[in-house]
């Protein structure tokens, strides 16, 4: 005899109930759309600022540019896991030593601070949180409000403890590393 096939009920799929857990948490900085002036007119795109992180010591600062929104992220996750860093924090989480750094107008500093929790703001907590860092004060000295140029200057403060920096950072004009 033949066996009829049993008719799902719903418009479901089978496998609704098993989604996979991303291997990295994102958060997206920020979106903005891109205008280019082209002899017929004007041409969009999108340009997005996109943070990855395990929540165990790795962070990663990507961008992405698409005529798309949904592509620009996922080129913007794609670079962030590019260019992902493995920082050395303590054993309680925590950033080593105080760390400075200046990137554009954009200037931040870092200070552990044992027991007080994350106490940062702005996309310096987003950084904190991805990174899984604790106990950690974080301050933008600078005036700027600038998202994009504050996150590349806590990625900037965060190079001498990742284990991708080998040698000190030259000291350009704009874009300094201090280290106490």
């Amino acid at each position: 005899m033949e066996k009829k096939e049993e008719k799902r009920k719903g418009g479901r799929r089978k496998d609704s109930g098993m989604r996979v857990k991303p291997e990295f948490d994102q958060k997206i900085i920020d979106i903005r759309r891109v205008t280019r002036v082209v002899a017929g007119g004007r041409r969009f795109s999108f340009s997005v600022s996109l943070l990855a992180g395990d929540r165990k010591g790795s962070v990663g600062l990507g961008l992405g540019k698409a005529g798309d929104t949904s592509l620009a992220i996922n080129k913007a996750l794609r670079n962030a896991k590019k260019k992902m860093v493995k920082l050395n924090l303590t054993k309680n989480m925590s950033i080593p030593f105080e760390l400075k750094a200046k990137f554009g107008s954009a200037e931040v500093m870092l200070i552990p601070n044992k027991g007080k929790g994350l106490v940062a703001g702005t996309v310096m907590r987003d950084i904190a949180k991805l990174s899984g860092m604790k106990d950690v004060t974080c301050k933008v000295i600078s005036s700027t409000k600038n998202k994009l140029n504050n996150s590349k200057a806590v990625m900037k403060a965060l190079a001498p403890i990742s284990s991708k920096y080998s040698k000190p950072v030259s000291s350009n004009s704009d874009e300094k590393v201090v280290n106490k």
